[in-house]
């Protein structure tokens, strides 16, 4: 199984500072933000890993990662030529995913649960894609999915919904087979210009393929200034316990 990690983006909701770094390359405790969706990834034991990223942040990007050896992953690099959305940028690991399975995460998540889990039972899956879910309380800002109970299957998916029909929000955490390329080559964008990947989920919905999990642990989309410092603030409280277990 192999790991694609999109990093691409403006960053706008966390300028200044994107207008010199990219948002992915910020602190998040003692390391850049992307070092967490890496560690999750190769803690789950996939050590082939897909950075997505833009043109003009590419260097940046190896001069701190280079090949991943020293963080025991094996790194590679694809330019998304402009932001399209999510689907756009994930276009751009079919060479690399090849006929895998694979996760994809957005790298502004950061997030408590070990993903090993929840990889475990996508690769026992047959078929279709897994997302993973998070109760939120400000469900208006997310793709936020309803579950029909007595299936347990997700029925839909809407997008920042004005009036969410619950608070069951969609992480940047996907599983998918190499299928997915085949549902983008049909995508039409959408009214934002983008390719979305809630119309990726949507597909498979409609083909009773996309299963789901409830993450138990606190999640965080780290792009706007108050979740990157409140994910500075869980992580460093992570380090904190760390250390303390040590010196006990």
């Amino acid at each position: 199984m192999k790991g694609v990690i999109l990093a691409g983006g403006t960053g706008t909701r966390l300028g200044p500072f994107t207008k010199l770094l990219n948002k992915h390359l910020l602190p998040v405790g003692h390391y850049p933000m992307i070092y967490w969706s890496i560690e999750k990834l190769g803690n789950s034991g996939i050590e082939d890993i897909l950075i997505i990223t833009n043109e003009k942040d590419l260097n940046d990007f190896k001069i701190v990662l280079g090949n991943g050896n020293h963080l025991g992953v094996n790194i590679e690099y694809a330019i998304q030529p402009y932001a399209g959305g999510i689907s756009h940028g994930l276009f751009y690991a079919k060479d690399f995913v090849k006929e895998e399975k694979f996760v994809l995460l957005l790298g502004d998540n950061i997030f408590e649960d070990a993903l090993l889990p929840y990889v475990e039972k996508f690769l026992k899956q047959n078929e279709g894609a897994k997302i993973l879910l998070k109760r939120v309380h400000d469900p208006e800002r997310y793709g936020i999915a309803t579950v029909d109970n007595s299936t347990n299957q997700i029925t839909s998916i809407i997008e920042k919904p004005k009036n969410p029909p619950s608070n069951l929000c969609v992480t940047g955490i996907y599983m998918y087979n190499n299928d997915v390329f085949h549902y983008i080559d049909k995508l039409k964008k959408s009214e934002r210009g983008e390719l979305e990947i809630t119309d990726i989920n949507n597909i498979y919905i409609s083909e009773k393929k996309l299963t789901y999990e409830i993450l138990n642990g606190w999640w965080i989309d780290a792009g706007t200034h108050d979740s990157l410092f409140r994910a500075n603030q869980l992580v460093q409280k992570k380090f904190n316990k760390l250390g303390n277990d040590k010196n006990e």
